[in-house]
């Protein structure tokens, strides 16, 4: 689990003018000047060598501050500071402990004790430490509940993430702690009562309701998760979560253009998460693929994802349809997608490679044509290009382009096998039947090499 670091930003402004502690009425106004003038030397010194990594230097020049100064507190905390840097634990924690106790208002302090803590993975001892600094900055929380989850307090954890969720909001990562916790069937009971009552006092409140519907989705209460998105839906007509328990709803009860228009509800919603999305895509897409009907709604869903920056929507659609040997769709998506994204090399293959299985050659030669002004090195293409040319009967065209394909492969071994046995194949055409046998003995053996 990654804790999650505060940016600590420290400042020297006015540590230079902490006055000497020993009484002015016991010297000579000179040697408290000169008293003065040594410790900020000593101190300038400290962070000189701090400044270089030299930190034995720095200390030793700091410990010559504390014979003027034994309790300056900033004198110690610079002391941990160095320790810190040189991995010295122990003193670290000794000297940063004393600046704590020397002036415990200082936040700087009690931070310093969490960074010991933190790199030497004492968590339990952490706690307490993030407990002053809330005090400080709320900010802190953050760090207390993952303590509390890596130290398997999961009862402290949820309280203070449901105190969160009401004073400052949750961040993805609290969101995801919670459903970690509420994933253990000992929290889930409470935490429904306490959601079920939430939601009778403040019935408006939207988030009440999806972490509900997600706590009973994930018992298998399914009625229980529809009955209260129903809740939802009729507090809030304009909820979009709601239409994501309604979407399968609909779809389990067999009701697919009720179904198709809440998906379109929740794929337009800017609140809802993109992973989700995907989801409610994807089962539509089984519930369209095994149905064979709704195509053109799931064209239009697909739309709406297609400027998703993470996945090339109509890519993985298309490479859906392929495998399951639907050829037509396969080709309708791969184009679709190579309209937004016309140099995408993966899809051009898997388009090439589903006009290959429909015997559409003509087709294979017109667009690998422009493919290859894209990328004129690429091995692939020119096999694609040449087995079409073979199927075509136009053989001599087929050896000058599996030729040059040949001279751009690169540690591909499946690759030449393919581009030997398409020259046995023109050569076969072309009525060389010597040369045909060499072309197929070659691929033979790399055949055999490969196994």
């Amino acid at each position: 689990m990654k804790i999650k670091r505060q940016l600590i930003i420290f400042t020297l402004l006015g540590f230079l003018s902490v006055p000497a502690l020993v009484s002015a009425q016991q010297q000579e106004p000179d040697a408290i000047a000169l008293e003065n003038d040594e410790f900020q030397n000593n101190f300038y010194e400290s962070l000189k060598q701090k400044g270089i990594e030299n930190y034995d230097k720095a200390i030793q020049a700091l410990y010559k501050c504390l014979k003027t100064q034994p309790e300056n507190p900033v004198i110690h905390h610079e002391l941990g500071k160095n320790f810190l840097a040189q991995k010295n634990y122990a003193e670290a924690e000794k000297s940063f402990q004393k600046a704590i106790d020397l002036d415990p208002k200082q936040r700087w302090y009690w931070n310093g004790l969490y960074d010991v803590y933190y790199e030497t993975k004492d968590f339990n001892r952490s706690i307490p430490v993030v407990e002053k600094l809330i005090s400080f900055d709320k900010k802190f929380q953050d760090d207390l509940v993952s303590l509390y989850m890596y130290t398997q307090q999961f009862d402290k954890a949820l309280a203070l993430i449901n105190e969160m969720d009401v004073t400052t909001g949750l961040t993805a990562t609290l969101e995801m702690y919670k459903l970690q916790i509420l994933s253990d069937a000992k929290f889930r009971k409470p935490e429904k009562e306490n959601l079920e009552q939430a939601i009778k006092n403040n019935p408006t409140e939207e988030s009440n309701y999806i972490q509900l519907i997600y706590l009973y989705s994930e018992s298998n209460q399914e009625d229980k998760a529809l009955e209260v998105a129903k809740k939802l839906e009729k507090a809030i007509p304009s909820s979009d979560w709601a239409q994501v328990s309604l979407f399968k709803f609909h779809l389990n009860n067999r009701e697919p253009q009720k179904a198709a228009d809440a998906m379109f509800q929740v794929l337009k919603s800017k609140k809802i998460d993109s992973k989700i999305k995907h989801r409610v895509l994807n089962e539509f897409l089984i519930f369209s693929n095994n149905t064979n009907s709704f195509k053109k709604e799931l064209a239009q869903a697909v739309d709406y994802l297609a400027e998703d920056p993470n996945v090339n929507v109509s890519k993985e659609i298309g490479t859906f349809f392929l495998e399951k040997k639907k050829y037509a769709d396969a080709i309708a998506y791969f184009e679709k997608s190579l309209e937004l994204k016309k140099d995408d090399i993966g899809t051009i293959e898997l388009l090439l490679q589903a006009y290959t299985d429909t015997g559409q050659y003509d087709a294979i030669t017109k667009k690998v044509a422009d493919y290859l002004d894209l990328f004129p090195t690429h091995a692939k293409l020119y096999f694609f290009a040449g087995m079409a040319q073979n199927q075509l009967k136009n053989y001599k065209k087929a050896l000058e382009l599996l030729q040059t394909g040949m001279d751009f492969v690169v540690e591909d071994r499946a690759l030449e096998i393919n581009l030997n046995i398409q020259m046995g194949e023109a050569y076969h055409g072309l009525g060389d039947e010597k040369k045909k046998e060499s072309y197929f003995i070659k691929a033979d053996q790399l055949l055999k090499q490969k196994k």
